[in-house]
């Protein structure tokens, strides 16, 4: 028996709720899998999970087992990088957790930068949707935080952040018209994020001149029916770049179409609400050399963390 290999098939198994799940990710065949759980299984003398044709659980021993196993192989990925640390070049694969709209509009324009510097570094980068906390399967986690403060043990660096700003196609406003004041979008087209909040009201913030650094000039707006609310950022976007309205749009997706002329800023004395984007990994001891060069690429990439970098054609 394969110990560190039905180890990692084990975690990998309850990791993805499913056998054939875990035969996918390791690239393993389906009966592969099934052997090595029933060799781990034989080897302990317990039964760790309970299958059923529709569903595994642990039992109480895999449980205790899961915990060690995890720890066992943490463990040893630290000893790999700490041995691995002192290798001429990184290498290897670096698995990076990113929201789908950070990945399009601004990772990929990066990457080539990237694989020029470490050729030896190949990337699985996985898109599920919006991602607000580090997940240890990962070697990097980039979040999207709001207000809330940032939740879960996990080390992460503070990367930018990005400003709601609204923005339409110059079709559309010069046959609707151009809002003077933030009353004014009230008889606009609104395209807005699928959050029940933002659907019923937006506020809008507003430096000025005369007050003190740092303070703000704020308006909450109750609105009408938005025409198009979605989950999916992109979709407002395109819908926006259409000519279908007014969107609120985080500036790291709007930059390149306000540059380009795509887009126009609505209001650009107002912003809305800001993210703040970080660099997460797992609190492991030992770091590889793909997982450091990559964090430090991206902080070089995207600035110090406290200003909004997308901002700067304003």
């Amino acid at each position: 028996m394969d110990h560190l290999r039905c180890l990692r098939v084990f975690t990998q198994v309850i990791a993805d709720g499913s056998f054939a799940k875990a035969a996918r990710t390791l690239d393993l065949a389906p009966a592969v899998v099934t052997r090595s759980i029933a060799d781990l299984e034989e080897h302990l003398g317990a039964r760790l999970v309970n299958r059923s044709t529709r569903s595994l659980a642990l039992t109480d021993i895999g449980e205790a087992y899961l915990e060690s196993a995890q720890r066992v192989l943490a463990e040893l990925d630290d000893a790999d990088a700490l041995a691995g640390a002192s290798t001429a070049e990184p290498s290897g694969v670096l698995r990076v957790l990113c929201p789908p709209a950070f990945a399009i509009h601004q990772l990929a324009h990066h990457l080539p930068r990237f694989r020029k510097l470490y050729p030896r570094i190949v990337f699985e980068i996985a898109t599920p949707g919006p991602v607000d906390a580090a997940d240890d399967s990962f070697d990097v986690s980039i979040l999207s935080i709001g207000q809330q403060p940032l939740q879960g043990e996990f080390v992460a660096r503070r990367l930018a952040t990005s400003t709601f700003i609204l923005c339409a196609a110059s079709g559309y406003l010069d046959q609707h018209g151009h809002p003077q004041i933030p009353d004014g979008l009230q008889q606009h087209t609104s395209l807005v994020p699928d959050v029940s909040a933002v659907r019923r009201n937006l506020t809008l913030y507003r430096q000025t001149p005369d007050t003190a650094e740092g303070a703000t000039n704020t308006v909450t707006l109750a609105m009408p029916t938005p025409t198009l609310s979605s989950n999916h950022i992109d979709l407002l976007y395109a819908a926006a770049l259409a000519g279908m309205g007014i969107a609120g749009l985080p500036s790291f997706i709007a930059q390149q179409a306000l540059r380009d002329g795509r887009l126009q800023r609505v209001l650009p004395a107002w912003r809305g609400a800001s993210l703040t984007l970080y660099a997460a990994m797992p609190t492991r001891k030992h770091v590889p050399a793909r997982t450091r060069v990559f964090l430090d690429f991206l902080m070089e990439s995207f600035g110090d963390g406290d200003t909004d970098p997308w901002l700067a054609l304003d």
